[in-house]
């Protein structure tokens, strides 16, 4: 009888490691395609079979899960947005070609755009920020003219914050566009730029599988003008209309979307209009969501996607209801890592269920304003919202870490004009 096999479309650092262990759990044999193994660490330091193909290339993709058919049983396809969303439509479009239970392709790539996202969802009447699509500076500069600054201006295509900036002033816009549009951001397609309506308010996330809203969670961000999290909050802190309210707006979006099959990740800020969707992602988010929903509930989201793509029956029942809290860190500065410390210390405080470093000493540390930025994050969970918000930064507060900013160029000219020091041969004084 063939060993049952899982297919994992790429990668993920913060979720990978998780749906290796959990297919291996279920007696299913992971096997990784991606474009790029080597940038997966994981995949070596846990001997996971993977295999490089192009996995932009439908046909090539096809071609060598035939080919892993004449030695597996393909239970189930699955993947990550990596190096961009429309990996997950493409694992869609695999699922159907073998006949197995997926997402619908189309339904993803309505979601991947955001510009077409949000002109779905605005036909369906979902509130959301005012939005225009740019793809030249001057377009960027009259969009943001007639929403009004501040405006977020984002890539149309992409995830993780990735180009995502919040502009304050005029200034700040050039800068942007320019970051945009001058070479610096990879783009995978034509350039195009959605600018929008900076809607204020608390923070919220409806983590959804199939058509059943599982919870909300809350968080905060670092330093604008990026978007990075410092914290986060499972479940939110709502009444119970509030949580009514988030979820049946999260339920028009995947009935506007036609989405309703496997995870969903829908973002809100709640305004004066209430909930505002601000983008709907069809895929679990990355970082700590997975551990904060399994915490406090006990239920682990990824161990039950896997069961519905290998067509199992799954389980979302709450086993308990706890409150789940993340601390996650963020350096200020850029430069080299000297040292990061603390772990064994945090992780000894009562109610603290994770501590984990993303970073090594010795590390280059360039912030990009984005997810990448998290250097680590603890996690604490308690019946009490306020014990486990107050155990995760007591925890957080224990890890310590130095950073030696990368030399100025005035610096590095004065080094290359220094004379070396004498050399004394061996022996000789």
């Amino acid at each position: 009888m063939s060993r049952r096999a899982l297919i994992l479309v790429e990668g993920s650092m913060s979720n990978g490691p998780l749906y290796v262990q959990a297919a291996q759990r279920l007696g299913l044999h992971p096997i990784t395609l991606s474009a790029d193994t080597v940038q997966y660490d994981y995949l070596a330091a846990e001997e996971i079979e993977a295999i490089r193909v192009d996995t932009g290339d439908l046909d090539a993709l096809i071609r060598e899960c035939c080919r892993l058919r004449a030695t597996y049983d393909i239970a189930g396809i699955t993947g990550f947005p990596n190096p961009d969303e429309t990996v997950y439509a493409t694992v869609g479009k695999l699922c159907r070609h073998f006949d197995l239970p997926g997402p619908n392709p189309a339904a993803i790539e309505r979601c991947c755009d955001k510009f077409t996202q949000r002109q779905v969802l605005a036909e369906a009447g979902i509130p959301m920020p005012a939005y225009r699509l740019a793809a030249n500076a001057t377009e960027v500069e009259s969009s943001a003219t007639e929403i009004g600054l501040p405006a977020i201006v984002k890539p149309a295509v992409g995830n993780g914050s990735n180009g995502v900036r919040l502009c304050r002033n005029v200034d700040e816009l050039a800068e942007h566009t320019t970051y945009l549009l001058g070479g610096k951001h990879i783009w995978r397609s034509s350039p195009r730029i959605l600018v929008e309506e900076f809607a204020q308010g608390p923070y919220y996330e409806a983590e959804i599988m199939g058509n059943a809203v599982i919870g909300i969670c809350t968080a905060e961000f670092d330093r604008l003008p990026h978007f990075v999290f410092r914290e986060c909050i499972f479940p939110a802190p709502l009444t119970d209309d509030e949580v009514k309210r988030i979820a049946d707006v999260s339920l028009s979006c995947l009935r506007a979307l036609g989405l309703g099959w496997g995870p969903t990740n829908i973002e809100f800020r709640w305004t004066k209009r209430g909930p505002v969707v601000i983008e709907v992602n069809p895929r679990f988010p990355a970082g700590t969501t997975h551990r904060l929903v399994q915490l406090a509930y006990d239920v682990d989201l990824v161990t039950e996607h896997i069961k519905l793509v290998i067509g199992d029956e799954w389980d979302l029942r709450r086993k308990h209801s706890h409150i789940a809290a993340a601390r996650i860190l963020v350096p200020d500065r850029d430069g080299i890592l000297d040292w990061i410390d603390g772990e064994s210390l945090a992780a000894a405080i009562p109610g603290v269920a994770e501590v984990k470093f993303y970073v090594e000493p010795k590390t280059s540390i360039v912030r990009k304003g984005d997810c990448r930025d998290r250097i680590a994050h603890v996690i604490a969970v308690s019946p009490s919202l306020a014990q486990a918000e107050a155990t995760a930064q007591r925890a957080a507060d224990l890890i310590t870490w130095s950073i030696t900013p990368f030399p100025t160029a005035r610096e590095e000219r004065s080094a290359a004009l220094t004379p070396a020091p004498a050399q004394v041969a061996p022996g000789k004084r």
